[in-house]
């Protein structure tokens, strides 16, 4: 996004291919996460520890259940809201108002991303 006009980066976001989309969806590390792995940020996953640091849940720990990259929203396991017909339903979150705290390390591919650094 080389524009600085603020409708042609909102236009890039909403037109950005899914491997860009994966990249935007980044979430800052915790302090001791950023010096062990010499990055201030990485894209959040499935099943990566992340804390709420803003909005009504602020504060929440939990485990992110799903990375939307269609709406570009992250949804969590314990971030969730009643319906009046007194369902429970998950809430949609910003990536930047989260931060991850105990990222999965399980996939070969990301383990490269953090070694490339070092």
């Amino acid at each position: 996004m080389e524009s600085n006009k603020a409708g042609k980066q909102r236009k890039a976001r909403a037109n950005a291919a899914l491997h860009v989309r994966h990249k935007m969806m980044a979430a800052h590390l915790t302090v001791q996460l950023r010096k062990q792995l010499r990055r201030r940020s990485i894209p959040l996953r499935k099943g990566d520890e992340v804390r709420v640091m803003r909005g009504s849940f602020k504060g929440t720990v939990g485990k992110v259940a799903e990375v939307d990259l269609g709406r570009m929203k992250v949804y969590m396991d314990s971030v969730k809201r009643r319906r009046v017909s007194g369902t429970e339903v998950p809430v949609a979150l910003e990536p930047s108002n989260l931060i991850i705290t105990n990222p999965v390390m399980e996939d070969p591919r990301r383990k490269l991303v953090f070694e490339r650094k070092r």
